[in-house]
């Protein structure tokens, strides 16, 4: 489970990495208008574009935090589990020695002479 989370966090910020970079920036309308150019229109259009790499750009972002969540949720979980083994272990140490050390108080001298 925590691979399939860890795959899908990792194909989500490579996807909003790449959405980014690709997006059509605020300062490149100023860049523009001073006489940069260049062909403005892309292959969805000029609005079409921002609408759908903005969206493309909130699903992938949504994704990333879900998992993100995900991954520390497991984290955490992991850590609360080796804990408890660890506790466990411990205890079922003292249970051993607590035993060992009643066992030898119980027992008789066999000093007794005949």
């Amino acid at each position: 489970m925590e691979n399939l989370v860890l795959i899908v966090h990792v194909i989500a910020s490579l996807s909003v990495i790449g959405l980014v970079l690709i997006q059509h920036g605020k300062g490149a309308d100023a860049g523009a208008a001073f006489g940069g150019g260049g062909n403005s229109g892309s292959v969805f259009g000029v609005q079409g574009s921002s609408n759908f790499l903005t969206r493309a750009t909130s699903i992938s972002v949504t994704i990333f935090f879900c998992t993100s969540i995900a991954l520390a949720f497991i984290a955490s979980s992991k850590h609360e589990t080796s804990i408890l083994i660890d506790s466990a272990v411990e205890n079922s140490e003292l249970g051993v020695k607590d035993t060992q050390d009643i066992s030898e108080k119980n027992s008789v001298s066999q000093d007794i002479p005949n």
